[in-house]
């Protein structure tokens, strides 16, 4: 089945009449509307750049402007320039007093054209999405891997809930395929200013099950390799489907490819990822892609048990270096983290120490640690 973005639509209806490059209010203009992770009005307020997010009201947290079913927030960014926290939340009750008087027409319509199927087909939104340093790109939402601590499931799962409430669909069971990601990045690579892609399973690991069917994420690294300027641009998995492409990476003039290894004890990661990669798969990913010219790194996010010593062996193929975050809330891991073995895992002191005895093991070895989105050198020429 395909339809027009759902997501999209929603937003549209909700901010009807406007459109993207009109105010919602003085000094706030509405340029566009980020769907890979919710919804998001790209905005400017008096110049400055603005992302503000609507959530359904169950799942808001922290301070928000709250309508009857919905809640509107604003992210923080790394510009300097950014709005105060006070001209912000005045940016937020703008939005919040136009969707109030649409959201419950809106909702309603957007769940009688809510489609039931596990996988679906959509169309109809932007394939890159401006994060500042990078663009994001995903040619799918939702995620068949499915590991239940997923932070991508917290802004996901709430709309769900919302659009088909008589629905019973668990993280991991669904995606939608983001049929018109390829035609949509071939226009957009000749529009905007290039800055690294970066595809990663924040939102859909890239190399889920259903693209060895769809390869829309291959459409994609096609496009960008016959693109007219060079476009650096990572990959993160959890796969190893990601071997179907390699040469194609190796084609691009400048290409990353990581994974995400939160252990080096394959038990572990059965008991927390059963269908992700193994552990000895993804090492051995790393050292291929290594051998054959790709700038590899790796993330460990969240810390789960293992020993750090080989952790870090297996990190030392990570050439281009290694990030490290710590366990950002169980999600729906709760019931994995309760078997006694795991139990201490959760704890933030346990993840505080884990990533610093990490840390500290990477530096022996002489592997590079490295902070925010992007490896360092992504900012070379």
């Amino acid at each position: 089945m395909t339809l027009d973005d759902p997501m999209g639509a929603l937003a549209f209806d909700l901010l009807a009449p406007l459109r993207p490059g009109d105010a919602i209010a003085a000094g706030l203009r509405w340029l566009a509307l980020r769907t890979d992770l919710g919804l998001v009005l790209q905005c400017t307020l008096d110049g400055r750049p603005l992302s503000i997010e609507l959530v359904p009201r169950a799942a808001a947290h922290g301070h928000r402007v709250f309508t009857e079913q919905l809640a509107v927030g604003h992210l923080a960014g790394t510009s300097v320039r950014e709005p105060s926290a006070g001209e912000a939340i005045a940016a937020c009750e703008a939005v919040a007093a136009h969707v109030a008087t649409r959201e419950r027409d809106a909702i309603a319509r957007a769940r009688l054209g809510a489609a039931r199927p596990r996988v679906r087909s959509v169309a109809g939104g932007r394939a890159l999405h401006d994060c500042g340093d990078h663009y994001a790109l995903s040619p799918y939402r939702g995620c068949t891997i499915g590991c239940r601590f997923c932070y991508a499931q917290s802004r996901w799962q709430p709309w769900r809930a919302l659009l088909q409430p008589a629905g019973d669909e668990p993280w991991g069971t669904w995606v939608d395929a983001c049929e018109d990601a390829p035609s949509c990045l071939q226009r957009e690579l000749e529009q905007l200013p290039p800055r690294p892609i970066k595809l990663c399973p924040i939102v859909a690991d890239p190399y889920q099950p259903i693209e060895r069917r769809l390869r829309l994420t291959r459409l994609c690294l096609e496009v960008i390799a016959a693109a007219s300027r060079p476009w650096p641009t990572l990959v993160l998995t959890r796969s190893d489907l990601v071997r179907d492409d390699l040469a194609l990476l190796q084609a691009l003039p400048r290409a990353w490819l990581g994974v995400s290894l939160p252990t080096a004890d394959d038990e572990v990661r059965a008991h927390f990822e059963p269908r992700a990669a193994t552990v000895a798969a993804r090492v051995q990913l790393l050292r291929d892609a290594a051998a054959a010219g790709l700038r590899t790194f790796a993330v460990v996010q969240p810390l789960l048990p293992g020993p750090i010593d080989a952790l870090c062996e297996a990190l030392q193929h990570a050439h281009a270096g290694v990030a490290i975050g710590t366990l950002e809330g169980e999600q729906d891991a709760g019931p994995l983290f309760d078997a006694p073995r795991y139990r201490h895992a959760r704890s933030d002191d346990w993840q505080r120490a884990q990533a610093q005895a990490l840390r500290e093991s990477l530096a022996r070895a002489g592997v590079p640690v490295w902070h925010g989105e992007l490896p360092p050198e992504c900012g070379d020429p």
